[in-house]
């Protein structure tokens, strides 16, 4: 993975706003992440956590710097709870490949402040799925699961 500090991935806007070459309300920074406010936001004071070096999804994020994303973010949420924007609530959310509506091949958490009545919503027809089904899904998902030790 190249060193987005200095060199950014080509077109990445993400890695743009880490190496300053493009502009962003910036919220936080470290070492490791940048958070800042979102460009189209859910709603006012959406933010997002971008890892410093360039990953385009979650399995591409090494664990120490995928928990300080997550980290990041919860700092972010406990900020956004006690700003004077007032939320009642938060959304954390990854969009993690195409399928899952990521637009920003970068990976990055979003920190969604949420209000009564705000308008957003996320609503699925999601019916109840049969034990021996999940059961088979949890079996598949186990068989998966690749030690990191």
């Amino acid at each position: 993975m190249a060193d987005s500090a200095t060199s950014p991935a080509q077109g990445c806007v993400f890695c743009a706003i880490v190496a300053r070459q493009a502009e962003a309300s910036v919220v936080h920074e470290d070492e490791t992440v940048v958070a800042f406010m979102d460009l189209n936001p859910v709603t006012p004071g959406h933010l997002l956590v971008v890892p410093r070096e360039h990953a385009s999804g979650l399995e591409d994020l090494d664990r120490a710097t995928s928990a300080h994303v997550w980290s990041v973010g919860q700092d972010m949420a406990r900020a956004l709870r006690r700003s004077r924007r007032g939320c009642e609530g938060i959304n954390i959310l990854v969009c993690d490949g195409e399928a899952a509506f990521q637009t920003v091949f970068h990976f990055h958490l979003h920190v969604i402040p949420r209000y009564a009545g705000d308008g957003w919503t996320l609503e699925a027809d999601t019916p109840e799925r049969e034990r021996s089904l999940l059961d088979s899904d949890a079996q598949a998902i186990k068989d998966a699961i690749v030690s990191t030790d």
